[in-house]
Order: structure tokens, then C-alpha cells, then sequence
């Protein structure tokens, strides 16, 4: 046995698995959550994402359950909901070291828009493609 099948869980029944597609829609509902949060609240869409409870939530059930979907078409979904949260939280640090030149504060803001409207488009395409059973393009991960 090479270490590859040491490190595989057994697949999931079907039950199991309709339970962790049951898993991954809370999980988009609570991005979600959060990005109507930032729209409707005074937080922005992409700081409410990054630093609200709901969101964080979410990645601490996506890295979690990971394992749980690993082999199956969800784990496409758990990869695609965890890197959209990692980059927003790039995409912000991005702009608030643009805000510490002082000359970059505009763009600061369009950073922040432009990630904002980013969110929600990873959001609801994920969640779209959930609804129809269908995986998500994500790169392959890494070895």
C-alpha cells in the first residue's frame, strides 16, 4: 500500500454523502449570510465576509469536514468556498497596504469594491452549481 492509499478515507455512502451536501448549502448559506450583512449593514461586502462569525464559521466547517468529502465532487466546493475566504483576506490586505502609501487610498477603494463584487459572484456560482449538482473549477491541489 503507497502512501496515497493510507491517507484516503473510504467513500461515502450515499446517505453520508447527501448529509455533506446538506453541510456544504449551510455552509454557502452562511457566506451568504454574511455578504447580505455587508451589503445591507455598514460593514462593506468583503470585510463582512472575512471578519464575520458566519464566515468564519463556514472555514472552520470547510477545513473540518474536508476530509469528509475528499474523492468526491463536493470537495470541489469545500476548495472553492476555502480559497474564495483566503483571497478576500488577500485582497484586503492588498488594499490597506495601499491605504498606508496615502496616494493609493483610492484605489484602495476599488480594490475593496472589486473584491466585494468578486465575493458575491463566488458565492452565488458555487452555491448555483451546488444546487445542480455540478463540481467547481478549481486548480488541482497541491501534492
Amino acid at each position: 500500500m503507497d502512501q496515497d492509499d493510507s491517507r484516503r478515507m473510504p467513500a461515502p455512502t450515499a446517505g453520508s454523502l447527501d448529509n455533506l451536501v446538506l453541510l456544504t448549502h449551510v455552509i454557502y448559506a452562511l457566506h451568504a449570510f454574511a455578504v447580505v450583512t455587508g451589503v445591507v449593514g455598514s460593514a462593506s461586502v468583503i470585510g463582512s465576509f472575512v471578519a464575520s462569525v458566519p464566515s468564519i464559521v463556514a472555514v472552520i466547517l470547510n477545513y473540518a469536514k474536508r476530509s469528509a468529502v475528499r474523492g468526491t465532487w463536493l470537495e470541489s466546493h469545500f476548495r472553492w468556498q476555502i480559497r474564495t475566504f483566503w483571497f478576500a483576506v488577500l485582497w484586503i490586505a492588498v488594499a490597506i497596504l495601499l491605504v498606508l502609501t496615502l496616494i493609493g487610498i483610492p484605489f484602495a477603494f476599488v480594490v475593496l469594491a472589486g473584491a466585494g463584487l468578486w465575493v458575491i459572484y463566488r458565492v452565488a456560482r458555487g452555491w448555483w452549481n451546488l444546487a445542480q449538482r455540478d463540481t467547481m473549477p478549481v486548480p488541482p491541489p497541491a501534492l
